[in-house]
């Protein structure tokens, strides 16, 4: 058995749930963070993301609780939180306890609602958030497709599945690519930017062969928000959003849009094919990422990318600091 991923779980914004998979008045359990939580939306349509159980006598409050206006009522007694986490009314007392009505008797996460995602906002301590979730103009876009969306689930951690941007050596030997893309990573505070082009050639439907310039351009903001834009002959978007269930599993997604093409085109051809070849692809890196430990201190080569530079990067995440591994060398 593989010893437990020493990382901590690493705060930012993480995608919670698709925009159109919670509708007004709806209430679901969700477990993220090592944490129970409770997802709803009110009747005047604002998300809300927080802790699951009630301060009185601690009811699950994703399981029975009812939306009414912009409260959530507790399945036991009745008890109305606020989205702000209050205890704004309790329907057999003349008022309510002392703390109850004050923001936090329920711990609430700041939730946003962008790229036709709803994000939660999670730090171990309770913080505010310290950056916001960047948008994408191409999603709801009507020159651009409608999302393609692929789920995995696994024995990982956010830290793990971002390294892989800044390890080219691995697209050789778990991608079976002839070369080793090469580019370019900057950093500027809570962003890494990862820039990768060159030519390609692909064969046109009449057998004629095209040569055109590709690039790959990766931002990372956080923890839990990534996007790669690929452009060549077709144009393509893809969010990569992990989100951990806990310090040892995560939850990965890929959510594809690409720009709407004449359909027979070669160009709509290869914006499938990308997206197809894309999270095919990704298998082979969960095969990989399923099974490894972390190691703290890696041995690592000349031929390897700026894996250091990244975990410093990353590291600015934790609130904790990582244990080393008992396997370390």
């Amino acid at each position: 058995m593989v010893e437990p991923l020493p990382l901590p779980v690493p705060f930012g914004w993480f995608f919670i749930a698709y925009s159109d998979e919670l509708t007004t008045g709806e209430v679901r359990p969700v477990h993220y963070f090592g944490r129970d939580l409770v997802l709803f939306r009110t009747e005047h349509g604002t998300p809300c993301l927080m802790d699951a159980y009630c301060p009185h006598l601690g009811a699950h409050l994703g399981h029975g609780g009812r939306v009414e206006g912009e409260t959530l009522r507790c399945p036991f007694h009745g008890w109305a939180i606020s989205t702000e986490g209050r205890c704004v009314d309790v329907p057999y007392a003349k008022r309510t306890p002392s703390g109850g009505d004050r923001a936090g008797a329920v711990t609430a996460h700041p939730t946003v609602e962008r790229n036709q995602i709803i994000w939660g906002w999670y730090h171990p301590r309770g913080e505010k958030p310290t950056f916001d979730v960047v948008e994408y103009p191409e999603v709801g876009d009507p020159d651009w497709e409608p999302l393609t969306r692929y789920h995995w689930r696994f024995r990982s951690n956010p830290q793990e599945i971002a390294e892989n941007g800044v390890d080219p050596a691995h697209f050789r030997y778990v991608h079976g690519m002839d070369a080793v893309p090469e580019g370019e990573t900057t950093y500027d505070g809570v962003m890494r930017c990862s820039m990768v082009e060159g030519p390609h050639t692909a064969e046109d439907p009449d057998g004629s062969v095209r040569t055109y310039q590709s690039r790959v351009v990766t931002v990372q903001n956080g923890a839990g928000q990534k996007c790669t834009r690929l452009s060549g002959l077709a144009e393509t978007l893809l969010m990569t959003l992990v989100t951990p269930i806990d310090s040892q599993e995560v939850e990965l997604r890929f959510a594809f849009t690409r720009r709407r093409e004449k359909p027979g085109s070669l160009e709509e051809a290869m914006g499938v094919r990308s997206i197809e070849n894309t999270a095919a692809g990704v298998e082979d890196d969960i095969r990989i990422w399923q099974h490894k430990l972390h190691r703290v201190h890696p041995l690592l080569c000349d031929g390897d990318g700026p894996i250091p530079e990244f975990r410093r990067y990353f590291s600015n995440f934790y609130v904790e600091t990582a244990p080393s591994s008992s396997q370390e060398a």
